[in-house]
């Protein structure tokens, strides 16, 4: 288990990281996401050992990871930015992943760029933005480490290899103890495949919850209720996140469980009303909005 406590990273005096403290449990799908500048990658850097913090401390399984190779062993992290030597090719980069990871294995990793159509002894700076990530993917799988820390795993890669990947992460999560950390702008990519989420903001996490759990816990409501005294009342009694009006329509997202929140609705009598299945990336514009990242404010 990943524990992070009380963790600052600043650069020129600037945090990117402020204050975080999130636990990662073991053999889970741990989404990341956030706004733009929000320390996701920062983060992972962080928990990869790559970056020390300024200040709190990232343990893994009771360890610090920075400057602890048995540690770091046990961890690989991809980079949005994969960086490959001038000229390497996979067969070149497996033999450095050998070096690194004891349990590498090389045999898998060449049979899997096989399947894909890979050429083993081709430069990678040649290979499009996909084809790197294909690489990048594979060699991380291969590595045979307890955690896989993905930024922006999935940006780059066709619909067919996405859904390749998932399919090999969950396989790697029914034959060994394997928990991939991944961090997205994709929140749809995300949202059937991780089990909780962290939703990072201005370097702090707003909250880690279950998934499913999280989505239980909001209500999107449409509905017509023509009574404006009805009205008032059913909005007094609900916890509104957001409102929208157009017309005679009003859109709400309210916390509570689906149960309660259409008992207090249908109370109103309205002429028309429906509960709709929230998606991830609406849950992070509305808990965003609440925390003051509002984009309707942005450019006005």
């Amino acid at each position: 288990m990943f524990e992070i406590r009380n963790v600052t990273k600043r650069f020129d005096g600037v945090p990117a990281v402020l204050n975080m403290s999130a636990a990662i449990q073991d053999s889970q799908v741990y989404g990341l996401i956030g706004t733009n500048g929000a320390g996701k990658s920062t983060l992972l850097r962080m928990m990869a050992g790559v970056l020390r913090a300024d200040e709190g401390s990232i343990t893994y399984n009771g360890k610090p990871v920075y400057e602890n190779p048995e540690v770091k062993s046990r961890i690989c992290f991809l980079s949005d930015s994969w960086y490959t030597p001038v000229g390497a090719s996979p067969e070149d980069m497996a033999k450095t992943y050998e070096t690194f990871y004891p349990a590498f294995d090389g045999k898998r990793f060449f049979s899997m760029l096989d399947k894909i159509g890979l050429d083993r002894k081709r430069r990678i700076r040649t290979f499009s933005k996909g084809m790197k990530k294909q690489v990048s993917v594979l060699l991380g799988v291969c590595a045979n480490t307890e955690v896989l820390l993905c930024d922006e795993t999935f940006d780059g890669l066709d619909p067919v290899m996405r859904q390749g990947v998932k399919s090999i992460f969950a396989g790697e999560m029914a034959d060994r103890p394997f928990t991939p950390v991944i961090a997205s702008h994709n929140m749809r990519e995300l949202e059937d495949f991780c089990d909780e989420v962290g939703m990072l903001y201005k370097g702090g996490i707003l909250f880690s919850r279950n998934l499913a759990d999280m989505k239980l816990g909001l209500q999107k409501v449409q509905c017509v209720i023509t009574d404006p005294d009805r009205r008032d009342a059913m909005l007094k009694k609900l916890d509104v996140v957001r409102r929208e009006d157009r017309g005679s329509m009003m859109t709400l997202v309210v916390r509570g469980q689906a149960t309660e929140v259409k008992a207090v609705v249908d109370a109103a009598e309205p002429v028309f009303a429906e509960l709709l299945p929230l998606s991830l990336e609406e849950i992070f514009i509305n808990e965003t909005e609440v925390a003051g990242y509002d984009i309707r404010n942005l450019f006005s």
